[in-house]
Protein backbone atom coordinates (compact mmCIF):
# COMPACT_ATOMS: atom_id res chain seq x y z
CA UNK A 1 0.00 0.00 0.00
CA UNK A 2 1.14 3.55 -0.77
CA UNK A 3 0.23 6.87 0.85
CA UNK A 4 -2.18 7.54 -2.01
CA UNK A 5 -4.41 4.76 -0.68
CA UNK A 6 -4.88 6.46 2.71
CA UNK A 7 -7.39 9.07 1.53
CA UNK A 8 -4.98 12.00 1.96
CA UNK A 9 -5.30 15.26 0.02
CA UNK A 10 -2.99 16.09 -2.91
CA UNK A 11 -1.23 18.80 -0.88
CA UNK A 12 -0.42 16.30 1.86
CA UNK A 13 0.78 13.69 -0.62
CA UNK A 14 3.17 16.23 -2.19
CA UNK A 15 4.59 17.07 1.24
CA UNK A 16 5.03 13.37 2.06
CA UNK A 17 6.94 12.78 -1.17
CA UNK A 18 9.13 15.83 -0.56
CA UNK A 19 9.95 14.54 2.94
CA UNK A 20 11.24 11.29 1.44
CA UNK A 21 8.57 8.93 2.80
CA UNK A 22 7.98 6.14 0.30
CA UNK A 23 5.73 3.62 2.03
CA UNK A 24 3.43 3.95 5.05
CA UNK A 25 4.08 1.90 8.16
CA UNK A 26 1.56 -0.80 9.18
CA UNK A 27 0.11 1.59 11.78
CA UNK A 28 -0.32 4.36 9.20
CA UNK A 29 -2.02 1.91 6.84
CA UNK A 30 -4.56 0.97 9.51
CA UNK A 31 -5.13 4.35 11.23
CA UNK A 32 -4.92 6.75 8.26
CA UNK A 33 -8.09 5.80 6.34
CA UNK A 34 -10.17 5.70 9.57
CA UNK A 35 -8.87 9.01 10.94
CA UNK A 36 -9.55 10.84 7.65
CA UNK A 37 -13.26 10.00 7.95
CA UNK A 38 -13.57 11.73 11.32
CA UNK A 39 -14.19 8.60 13.38
CA UNK A 40 -12.68 8.16 16.87
CA UNK A 41 -9.58 5.96 16.96
CA UNK A 42 -7.97 4.06 19.85
CA UNK A 43 -4.40 3.09 18.97
CA UNK A 44 -2.17 0.76 20.98
CA UNK A 45 1.29 1.13 19.50
CA UNK A 46 4.89 1.11 20.60
CA UNK A 47 7.42 3.74 19.62
CA UNK A 48 9.09 3.67 16.20
CA UNK A 49 5.82 2.66 14.50
CA UNK A 50 5.19 5.95 12.67
CA UNK A 51 2.66 7.06 15.27
CA UNK A 52 3.11 10.83 14.89
CA UNK A 53 2.55 10.83 11.14
CA UNK A 54 -0.49 8.59 11.58
CA UNK A 55 -2.38 11.50 13.17
CA UNK A 56 -0.58 14.48 11.60
CA UNK A 57 -1.35 13.48 7.99
CA UNK A 58 -5.12 12.94 8.46
CA UNK A 59 -5.33 16.13 10.55
CA UNK A 60 -3.69 18.20 7.79
CA UNK A 61 -6.17 16.81 5.29
CA UNK A 62 -9.20 17.62 7.45
CA UNK A 63 -7.97 21.15 8.37
CA UNK A 64 -7.62 22.28 4.74
CA UNK A 65 -11.20 23.55 4.84
CA UNK A 66 -11.84 26.50 7.14
CA UNK A 67 -9.79 28.90 9.24
CA UNK A 68 -9.33 29.43 12.95
CA UNK A 69 -10.61 32.47 14.81
CA UNK A 70 -8.78 34.43 17.49
CA UNK A 71 -8.21 32.36 20.66
CA UNK A 72 -10.32 29.53 19.23
CA UNK A 73 -8.05 26.77 17.86
CA UNK A 74 -9.50 24.07 15.64
CA UNK A 75 -7.41 21.10 16.79
CA UNK A 76 -5.57 20.20 19.99
CA UNK A 77 -2.69 17.76 20.53
CA UNK A 78 -1.77 16.91 24.15
CA UNK A 79 1.73 15.61 24.89
CA UNK A 80 3.23 14.56 28.25
CA UNK A 81 6.58 16.37 27.84
CA UNK A 82 7.94 19.52 26.25
CA UNK A 83 10.30 17.54 24.03
CA UNK A 84 7.50 15.48 22.52
CA UNK A 85 5.39 18.58 21.95
CA UNK A 86 8.28 20.35 20.20
CA UNK A 87 8.92 17.27 18.08
CA UNK A 88 5.29 17.12 16.89
CA UNK A 89 5.52 20.82 16.00
CA UNK A 90 8.52 19.98 13.80
CA UNK A 91 6.45 17.32 12.01
CA UNK A 92 3.82 19.93 11.22
CA UNK A 93 6.46 22.24 9.78
CA UNK A 94 7.76 19.44 7.53
CA UNK A 95 4.51 17.79 6.44
CA UNK A 96 2.35 20.93 6.44
CA UNK A 97 4.59 23.18 4.38
CA UNK A 98 1.98 23.32 1.58
CA UNK A 99 -0.71 24.48 4.04
CA UNK A 100 -1.11 27.92 5.47
CA UNK A 101 -1.89 26.67 8.97
CA UNK A 102 -0.87 28.43 12.17
CA UNK A 103 0.65 26.16 14.82
CA UNK A 104 0.92 27.29 18.47
CA UNK A 105 3.28 25.42 20.79
CA UNK A 106 2.19 25.84 24.42
CA UNK A 107 4.83 24.38 26.74
CA UNK A 108 6.43 25.39 30.01
CA UNK A 109 9.81 27.08 30.32
CA UNK A 110 8.92 29.60 27.58
CA UNK A 111 7.50 33.12 27.88
CA UNK A 112 3.73 33.50 27.79
CA UNK A 113 3.93 36.58 25.53
CA UNK A 114 4.91 34.81 22.31
CA UNK A 115 2.32 32.11 22.92
CA UNK A 116 -0.39 34.71 23.60
CA UNK A 117 0.37 36.51 20.33
CA UNK A 118 -0.05 33.30 18.31
CA UNK A 119 -3.33 32.52 20.04
CA UNK A 120 -4.60 36.05 19.43
CA UNK A 121 -3.93 35.73 15.69
CA UNK A 122 -5.84 32.45 15.55
CA UNK A 123 -4.15 29.03 15.79
CA UNK A 124 -5.36 26.16 13.64
CA UNK A 125 -3.34 23.64 15.66
CA UNK A 126 -2.40 23.87 19.34
CA UNK A 127 0.26 21.45 20.59
CA UNK A 128 0.50 21.63 24.37
CA UNK A 129 1.38 20.02 27.64
CA UNK A 130 -1.67 19.82 29.95
CA UNK A 131 -0.41 22.21 32.61
CA UNK A 132 0.46 25.08 30.28
CA UNK A 133 -2.78 24.64 28.31
CA UNK A 134 -4.86 25.03 31.49
CA UNK A 135 -2.80 28.07 32.48
CA UNK A 136 -3.77 29.83 29.24
CA UNK A 137 -7.40 28.77 29.62
CA UNK A 138 -7.63 30.08 33.19
CA UNK A 139 -6.07 33.40 32.11
CA UNK A 140 -8.81 33.82 29.51
CA UNK A 141 -6.35 33.65 26.59
CA UNK A 142 -7.73 30.43 25.12
CA UNK A 143 -11.21 29.16 24.27
CA UNK A 144 -11.73 25.43 23.71
CA UNK A 145 -15.27 25.36 22.32
CA UNK A 146 -14.05 25.37 18.69
CA UNK A 147 -11.95 22.19 18.86
CA UNK A 148 -12.77 19.77 16.03
CA UNK A 149 -9.99 17.19 16.58
CA UNK A 150 -8.37 16.09 19.85
CA UNK A 151 -5.23 13.94 20.01
CA UNK A 152 -4.12 12.45 23.33
CA UNK A 153 -0.61 11.11 22.77
CA UNK A 154 1.33 8.78 25.12
CA UNK A 155 -1.68 8.32 27.40
CA UNK A 156 0.05 5.78 29.64
CA UNK A 157 2.93 8.21 30.11
CA UNK A 158 0.36 10.84 31.10
CA UNK A 159 -0.83 8.41 33.76
CA UNK A 160 2.70 7.91 35.11
CA UNK A 161 3.24 11.67 35.33
CA UNK A 162 -0.07 12.34 37.12
CA UNK A 163 -1.79 14.20 34.25
CA UNK A 164 -4.98 12.13 34.12
CA UNK A 165 -7.05 14.61 36.23
CA UNK A 166 -5.92 17.42 33.89
CA UNK A 167 -6.83 15.34 30.83
CA UNK A 168 -10.31 14.67 32.22
CA UNK A 169 -10.85 18.36 32.93
CA UNK A 170 -9.71 19.38 29.44
CA UNK A 171 -11.93 16.78 27.74
CA UNK A 172 -14.97 18.11 29.59
CA UNK A 173 -14.26 21.61 28.22
CA UNK A 174 -14.26 20.45 24.60
CA UNK A 175 -17.27 20.09 22.25
CA UNK A 176 -19.06 16.77 22.41
CA UNK A 177 -18.97 16.43 18.59
CA UNK A 178 -15.18 16.46 18.31
CA UNK A 179 -13.08 13.63 16.87
CA UNK A 180 -10.72 11.98 19.39
CA UNK A 181 -7.53 10.10 18.51
CA UNK A 182 -6.18 8.26 21.56
CA UNK A 183 -2.66 6.78 21.55
CA UNK A 184 -1.04 4.62 24.23
CA UNK A 185 1.73 2.04 24.30
CA UNK A 186 0.01 0.02 27.04
CA UNK A 187 -3.55 -0.18 28.32
CA UNK A 188 -3.65 -0.28 32.12
CA UNK A 189 -7.14 -0.18 33.71
CA UNK A 190 -7.06 3.58 34.33
CA UNK A 191 -6.26 4.32 30.69
CA UNK A 192 -8.99 1.92 29.53
CA UNK A 193 -11.46 3.73 31.80
CA UNK A 194 -10.44 7.09 30.32
CA UNK A 195 -10.82 5.79 26.76
CA UNK A 196 -14.25 4.32 27.50
CA UNK A 197 -15.37 7.63 28.98
CA UNK A 198 -14.29 10.04 26.25
CA UNK A 199 -14.26 8.01 23.01
CA UNK A 200 -17.44 7.17 21.11
CA UNK A 201 -17.48 3.81 19.29
CA UNK A 202 -13.75 4.02 18.47
CA UNK A 203 -11.90 1.92 15.95
CA UNK A 204 -9.36 -0.09 17.97
CA UNK A 205 -6.01 -0.50 16.23
CA UNK A 206 -3.01 -2.44 17.54
CA UNK A 207 0.16 -1.89 15.58
CA UNK A 208 2.21 -4.46 17.50
CA UNK A 209 1.74 -6.84 20.40
CA UNK A 210 1.84 -5.04 23.73
CA UNK A 211 5.20 -4.83 25.52
CA UNK A 212 7.39 -6.16 22.71
CA UNK A 213 10.77 -4.91 21.58
CA UNK A 214 11.79 -4.45 17.97
CA UNK A 215 13.40 -7.57 16.51
CA UNK A 216 16.32 -5.49 15.20
CA UNK A 217 17.52 -4.60 18.73
CA UNK A 218 20.26 -6.77 20.25
CA UNK A 219 19.72 -6.91 24.03
CA UNK A 220 22.39 -7.79 26.59
CA UNK A 221 22.94 -7.69 30.37
CA UNK A 222 26.13 -6.91 32.28
CA UNK A 223 26.96 -7.52 35.93
CA UNK A 224 27.66 -4.48 38.10
CA UNK A 225 28.51 -4.09 41.80
CA UNK A 226 26.20 -2.43 44.32
CA UNK A 227 28.51 0.45 45.21
CA UNK A 228 28.02 3.58 43.04
CA UNK A 229 31.70 4.02 42.16
CA UNK A 230 32.01 0.42 41.00
CA UNK A 231 28.80 0.70 39.02
CA UNK A 232 30.06 3.80 37.18
CA UNK A 233 33.31 1.98 36.40
CA UNK A 234 31.32 -0.93 34.96
CA UNK A 235 29.43 1.53 32.75
CA UNK A 236 32.65 3.08 31.45
CA UNK A 237 34.13 -0.36 30.79
CA UNK A 238 31.02 -1.32 28.81
CA UNK A 239 31.18 1.89 26.77
CA UNK A 240 34.87 1.26 25.94
CA UNK A 241 34.37 -2.41 25.04
CA UNK A 242 31.79 -1.76 22.35
CA UNK A 243 32.19 0.28 19.19
CA UNK A 244 29.72 3.06 19.96
CA UNK A 245 28.76 5.77 17.50
CA UNK A 246 26.40 7.51 19.90
CA UNK A 247 24.30 6.38 22.84
CA UNK A 248 21.67 7.40 25.37
CA UNK A 249 22.37 6.42 29.00
CA UNK A 250 19.17 6.10 31.03
CA UNK A 251 18.98 6.58 34.79
CA UNK A 252 15.96 6.20 37.07
CA UNK A 253 16.53 9.44 39.01
CA UNK A 254 17.42 12.97 37.99
CA UNK A 255 20.09 13.04 40.70
CA UNK A 256 21.87 10.04 39.15
CA UNK A 257 21.74 11.67 35.70
CA UNK A 258 23.85 14.53 37.05
CA UNK A 259 26.27 12.16 38.80
CA UNK A 260 26.79 9.99 35.70
CA UNK A 261 27.13 13.09 33.50
CA UNK A 262 29.90 14.58 35.68
CA UNK A 263 31.67 11.22 36.01
CA UNK A 264 31.79 10.67 32.25
CA UNK A 265 32.97 14.25 31.70
CA UNK A 266 35.88 13.72 34.12
CA UNK A 267 36.91 10.59 32.22
CA UNK A 268 36.99 12.34 28.85
CA UNK A 269 33.67 11.33 27.29
CA UNK A 270 31.74 13.78 25.11
CA UNK A 271 28.47 13.80 27.03
CA UNK A 272 25.40 15.94 27.73
CA UNK A 273 22.59 15.69 30.31
CA UNK A 274 18.82 15.77 29.85
CA UNK A 275 16.28 15.70 32.69
CA UNK A 276 13.21 17.56 33.94
CA UNK A 277 15.01 20.11 36.14
CA UNK A 278 16.79 21.76 33.20
CA UNK A 279 15.16 24.82 31.68
CA UNK A 280 13.74 24.60 28.20
CA UNK A 281 16.66 26.40 26.55
CA UNK A 282 19.19 23.92 28.00
CA UNK A 283 17.07 20.92 27.05
CA UNK A 284 16.61 22.12 23.47
CA UNK A 285 20.31 22.94 23.06
CA UNK A 286 21.39 19.55 24.46
CA UNK A 287 19.05 17.62 22.17
CA UNK A 288 20.21 19.59 19.13
CA UNK A 289 23.88 18.94 20.01
CA UNK A 290 23.17 15.21 20.30
CA UNK A 291 21.25 15.11 17.02
CA UNK A 292 24.00 16.85 15.03
CA UNK A 293 26.81 14.80 16.62
CA UNK A 294 28.44 17.55 18.69
CA UNK A 295 28.11 15.27 21.72
CA UNK A 296 28.25 11.47 21.42
CA UNK A 297 26.56 10.44 24.68
CA UNK A 298 23.43 11.67 26.39
CA UNK A 299 22.74 10.89 30.06
CA UNK A 300 18.98 11.14 30.48
CA UNK A 301 16.04 10.38 32.73
CA UNK A 302 12.83 8.84 31.40
CA UNK A 303 11.71 12.28 30.19
CA UNK A 304 13.66 11.38 27.02
CA UNK A 305 12.46 7.78 26.79
CA UNK A 306 9.11 8.31 25.10
CA UNK A 307 8.65 9.33 21.50
CA UNK A 308 11.81 11.36 20.89
CA UNK A 309 12.63 11.02 17.22
CA UNK A 310 16.42 10.83 17.12
CA UNK A 311 16.70 8.66 14.01
CA UNK A 312 20.20 7.25 14.26
CA UNK A 313 21.00 6.20 17.86
CA UNK A 314 23.33 3.21 17.73
CA UNK A 315 23.31 2.18 21.42
CA UNK A 316 21.20 2.39 24.58
CA UNK A 317 22.78 1.87 28.00
CA UNK A 318 20.50 1.35 30.98
CA UNK A 319 22.55 2.50 33.95
CA UNK A 320 19.60 1.52 36.19
CA UNK A 321 17.11 -1.29 35.73
CA UNK A 322 13.77 0.48 35.15
CA UNK A 323 11.26 0.42 38.02
CA UNK A 324 8.36 -0.29 35.63
CA UNK A 325 8.97 -3.05 33.05
CA UNK A 326 7.16 -1.05 30.33
CA UNK A 327 9.78 1.70 30.62
CA UNK A 328 12.42 -0.77 29.42
CA UNK A 329 10.60 -1.10 26.09
CA UNK A 330 10.38 2.66 25.64
CA UNK A 331 14.03 3.18 26.55
CA UNK A 332 15.49 0.65 24.15
CA UNK A 333 13.00 1.81 21.50
CA UNK A 334 15.25 4.84 20.94
CA UNK A 335 17.58 2.55 18.93
CA UNK A 336 16.86 0.13 16.10
CA UNK A 337 14.40 2.55 14.46
CA UNK A 338 13.14 2.36 10.88
CA UNK A 339 14.56 -1.13 10.35
CA UNK A 340 18.09 -0.27 11.50
CA UNK A 341 20.00 -2.57 13.85
CA UNK A 342 20.37 -1.36 17.42
CA UNK A 343 22.13 -2.46 20.58
CA UNK A 344 20.84 -2.15 24.17
CA UNK A 345 22.79 -3.14 27.29
CA UNK A 346 21.70 -2.94 30.93
CA UNK A 347 23.75 -2.95 34.13
CA UNK A 348 22.34 -5.35 36.74
CA UNK A 349 23.39 -5.32 40.40
CA UNK A 350 22.56 -8.15 42.86
CA UNK A 351 19.63 -6.05 44.14
CA UNK A 352 18.08 -5.74 40.65
CA UNK A 353 17.17 -9.38 40.03
CA UNK A 354 13.51 -8.98 40.98
CA UNK A 355 13.03 -6.05 38.57
CA UNK A 356 14.96 -7.94 35.87
CA UNK A 357 12.69 -10.99 36.22
CA UNK A 358 9.66 -8.72 35.76
CA UNK A 359 11.12 -7.38 32.49
CA UNK A 360 11.92 -10.86 31.19
CA UNK A 361 8.45 -12.06 32.13
CA UNK A 362 6.94 -9.18 30.15
CA UNK A 363 9.20 -9.91 27.16
CA UNK A 364 8.53 -13.66 27.52
CA UNK A 365 12.20 -14.33 26.97
CA UNK A 366 15.47 -14.25 28.88
CA UNK A 367 18.01 -11.56 28.00
CA UNK A 368 21.54 -12.94 27.41
CA UNK A 369 24.45 -11.88 29.64
CA UNK A 370 27.67 -10.45 28.28
CA UNK A 371 29.84 -11.87 31.07
CA UNK A 372 27.81 -14.78 32.45
CA UNK A 373 24.74 -14.66 34.65
CA UNK A 374 25.12 -12.80 37.93
CA UNK A 375 24.47 -14.65 41.17
CA UNK A 376 21.19 -13.86 42.86
CA UNK A 377 21.21 -12.39 46.38
CA UNK A 378 21.12 -14.83 49.29
CA UNK A 379 17.67 -15.64 50.67
CA UNK A 380 16.50 -13.54 53.54
CA UNK A 381 16.21 -16.58 55.83
CA UNK A 382 19.94 -17.15 55.61
CA UNK A 383 20.62 -13.68 56.95
CA UNK A 384 18.38 -14.33 59.93
CA UNK A 385 20.45 -17.36 61.04
CA UNK A 386 23.83 -15.71 61.25
CA UNK A 387 25.88 -17.12 64.14
CA UNK A 388 26.17 -14.98 67.23
CA UNK A 389 29.01 -14.83 69.68
CA UNK A 390 28.06 -18.21 71.19
CA UNK A 391 28.04 -19.99 67.82
CA UNK A 392 24.27 -20.36 67.69
CA UNK A 393 22.11 -19.82 64.63
CA UNK A 394 19.84 -17.12 66.03
CA UNK A 395 20.97 -16.40 69.54
CA UNK A 396 19.25 -19.30 71.33
CA UNK A 397 20.56 -22.79 71.44
CA UNK A 398 17.71 -24.79 70.01
CA UNK A 399 17.59 -23.16 66.55
CA UNK A 400 14.08 -21.86 67.13
CA UNK A 401 12.96 -18.28 67.01
CA UNK A 402 13.90 -16.34 70.13
CA UNK A 403 10.25 -15.65 70.84
CA UNK A 404 9.59 -19.38 71.26
CA UNK A 405 11.85 -19.62 74.31
CA UNK A 406 9.28 -17.93 76.55
CA UNK A 407 6.67 -19.85 78.46
CA UNK A 408 3.21 -19.75 76.90
CA UNK A 409 1.74 -18.85 80.27
CA UNK A 410 3.45 -15.49 80.11
CA UNK A 411 6.16 -16.17 82.73
CA UNK A 412 9.75 -15.31 82.02
CA UNK A 413 12.27 -18.09 81.48
CA UNK A 414 14.20 -18.68 84.63
CA UNK A 415 15.57 -21.57 86.60
CA UNK A 416 14.99 -24.98 85.07
CA UNK A 417 12.92 -23.59 82.21
CA UNK A 418 15.79 -21.42 81.04
CA UNK A 419 18.28 -24.26 81.33
CA UNK A 420 16.07 -26.52 79.24
CA UNK A 421 16.32 -24.04 76.35
CA UNK A 422 20.08 -23.84 76.44
CA UNK A 423 22.25 -25.41 73.77
CA UNK A 424 24.15 -28.53 74.80
CA UNK A 425 27.33 -26.74 73.70
CA UNK A 426 26.86 -23.96 76.24
CA UNK A 427 28.11 -24.39 79.80
CA UNK A 428 25.13 -24.79 82.08
CA UNK A 429 24.99 -22.46 85.03
CA UNK A 430 23.95 -24.01 88.31
CA UNK A 431 20.65 -22.61 89.42
CA UNK A 432 20.79 -21.04 92.84
CA UNK A 433 18.07 -21.99 95.34
CA UNK A 434 15.28 -19.49 95.43
CA UNK A 435 14.99 -17.43 98.57
CA UNK A 436 12.00 -18.49 100.67
CA UNK A 437 9.56 -15.81 101.78
CA UNK A 438 9.60 -14.65 105.37
CA UNK A 439 7.10 -16.38 107.65
CA UNK A 440 5.19 -13.16 108.14
CA UNK A 441 4.35 -12.97 104.40
CA UNK A 442 1.39 -15.37 104.38
CA UNK A 443 -0.42 -13.98 101.32
CA UNK A 444 0.65 -15.67 98.06
CA UNK A 445 2.29 -13.55 95.37
CA UNK A 446 -0.22 -12.16 92.88
CA UNK A 447 -0.20 -13.64 89.36
CA UNK A 448 2.18 -11.97 86.92
CA UNK A 449 1.55 -10.98 83.32
CA UNK A 450 4.09 -11.39 80.51
CA UNK A 451 6.06 -8.31 81.66
CA UNK A 452 6.34 -9.41 85.29
CA UNK A 453 3.67 -6.94 86.40
CA UNK A 454 0.62 -7.58 88.55
CA UNK A 455 -2.57 -8.30 86.73
CA UNK A 456 -4.97 -5.39 86.99
CA UNK A 457 -7.69 -7.34 88.84
CA UNK A 458 -5.24 -8.50 91.53
CA UNK A 459 -3.91 -4.97 91.81
CA UNK A 460 -7.44 -3.77 92.49
CA UNK A 461 -7.90 -6.45 95.19
CA UNK A 462 -4.68 -5.34 96.84
CA UNK A 463 -5.89 -1.76 96.76
CA UNK A 464 -9.10 -2.74 98.54
CA UNK A 465 -7.55 -5.02 101.16
CA UNK A 466 -4.39 -3.13 101.94
CA UNK A 467 -4.53 -1.11 105.13
CA UNK A 468 -4.70 2.64 104.73
CA UNK A 469 -1.16 4.01 104.69
CA UNK A 470 -0.36 7.30 106.33
CA UNK A 471 1.17 8.96 103.26
CA UNK A 472 -2.19 8.72 101.46
CA UNK A 473 -3.55 11.33 103.81
CA UNK A 474 -1.66 14.07 101.98
CA UNK A 475 -3.07 13.26 98.49
CA UNK A 476 -6.60 14.57 98.98
CA UNK A 477 -5.93 18.21 99.75
CA UNK A 478 -8.73 20.75 99.61
CA UNK A 479 -7.85 23.70 97.40
CA UNK A 480 -10.20 26.63 96.85
CA UNK A 481 -13.37 24.70 97.65
CA UNK A 482 -12.35 21.74 95.42
CA UNK A 483 -11.28 18.27 96.34
CA UNK A 484 -8.96 16.49 93.92
CA UNK A 485 -10.77 13.29 93.00
CA UNK A 486 -8.71 10.10 93.20
CA UNK A 487 -7.18 9.74 96.69
CA UNK A 488 -9.08 11.82 99.30
CA UNK A 489 -7.79 12.14 102.83
CA UNK A 490 -10.94 10.44 104.21
CA UNK A 491 -13.38 8.35 102.24
CA UNK A 492 -17.00 9.57 102.58
CA UNK A 493 -19.33 7.10 104.26
CA UNK A 494 -22.95 6.19 103.53
CA UNK A 495 -24.92 6.27 100.31
CA UNK A 496 -24.05 9.80 99.28
CA UNK A 497 -22.80 10.38 95.70
CA UNK A 498 -19.37 11.07 97.12
CA UNK A 499 -19.35 7.73 98.89
CA UNK A 500 -20.52 5.86 95.79
CA UNK A 501 -17.85 7.63 93.74
CA UNK A 502 -15.22 6.58 96.21
CA UNK A 503 -16.21 2.91 95.93
CA UNK A 504 -15.70 2.77 92.17
CA UNK A 505 -12.41 1.33 91.08
CA UNK A 506 -10.91 1.63 87.64
CA UNK A 507 -8.06 3.11 85.64
CA UNK A 508 -8.75 6.50 87.17
CA UNK A 509 -7.58 5.20 90.53
CA UNK A 510 -4.02 5.01 89.26
CA UNK A 511 -3.85 8.43 87.57
CA UNK A 512 -1.76 11.06 89.42
CA UNK A 513 -3.83 13.57 91.33
CA UNK A 514 -2.65 16.59 89.33
CA UNK A 515 -4.02 15.04 86.15
CA UNK A 516 -7.51 14.46 87.52
CA UNK A 517 -10.44 16.73 86.81
CA UNK A 518 -11.50 18.66 89.95
CA UNK A 519 -14.99 17.94 91.29
CA UNK A 520 -16.82 20.73 93.05
CA UNK A 521 -18.13 19.73 96.46
CA UNK A 522 -21.76 20.85 96.96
Amino acid sequence: MSFSNLGLSPKVLCAVAAAGFEKPTPLQEKAGPVAVTGRDVLVIAQTATGKTASFVLPMLTRLERGRARARMPRSLILEPTRELAAQVAEHFETLGKNHRLTVALLIGGVSYDDQDRKLDRGADVVIATPGRLLDHFERGKLLLNGIEILVVDEADRMLDMGFIPDIERICKLLPFTRQTLFFSATMPPEIQRLADKFLHSPERIEAAPQATAAATIVQRLKKAPDDPAGKREALRALMREIDVKNAIIFCNRKKDVGIVFRSLQRHGFSVGALHGDLDQHQRTATLEAFRNGTIAFLAASDVAARGLDIPDVSHIFNYDVPIHPEDYIHRIGRTGRAGREGFAAMLVTPKDHKALKAIEKMLRQEIPWIDGAASEPAPREAAEHRPNGNGNGNGNGNGKHRRGSRSRRGKGTSGAGAQADRSPHQPQVQSQPQRQPAPSAQRPAPPQNGNGEKRRDEHRKDARHEPHKPHHQHQGERKGGHVVHGAPAERPQGNTPQAQRGKQQGMGDHVPAFMMRPVRVP
